[in-house]
């Protein structure tokens, strides 16, 4: 029995990872589309630039990121499945936790400043493409959890 609810548990983390790895390439890469075809960020979707240290095009990095992000989120969601909260809240933190990391741990690792030295239009787009994002995440579970 042990070994079963392992499995489970593994194939819900593999569900989860598949997630945010979809929903990076979906809702965060189109949300990103639409800011860029209406000129509100200078920034163009998927782009192909290969990123350090492995030379990954930069799509597929910020995917894979997503999916480990989704398993963030789902152990953050899961217990609200059943209720109205579940969107709000994958939303909510789909925007607020991965923006932070992102503000204030990543863009100084690469010597950016800190949330962009403060630019809003940064800040405010960060929001929007992770909370899409996490909305992206919510989605797919729900799909991936149908029939169970």
């Amino acid at each position: 029995m042990q070994k079963l609810e392992r499995s489970m548990t593994l194939m819900l983390y593999f569900k989860a990872f598949l997630a945010g790895f979809v929903s990076t390439l979906l809702f965060h890469q189109g949300t990103l589309a639409i800011l860029h075809a209406t000129g509100a960020t200078p920034r163009a979707p998927f782009s192909m630039e290969p990123t350090a240290p492995l030379g990954i095009p930069a799509v597929l990095s910020l995917a894979f990121w997503g999916g480990l992000w989704g398993i963030v989120l789902w152990l953050v969601v899961a217990r609200f499945e059943e209720s109205a909260l579940y969107w709000v809240v994958a939303v909510v933190f789909g925007a607020i936790a991965p923006s932070l990391v992102a503000l204030f741990v990543v863009l100084p690792l690469k010597g950016q400043p800190a949330a962009g030295g403060g630019k809003l239009a940064l800040i405010v787009s960060a929001l929007l493409l992770n909370g899409a994002w996490g909305l992206g995440v919510a989605v797919f579970m729900r799909l991936f959890h149908r029939g169970r």
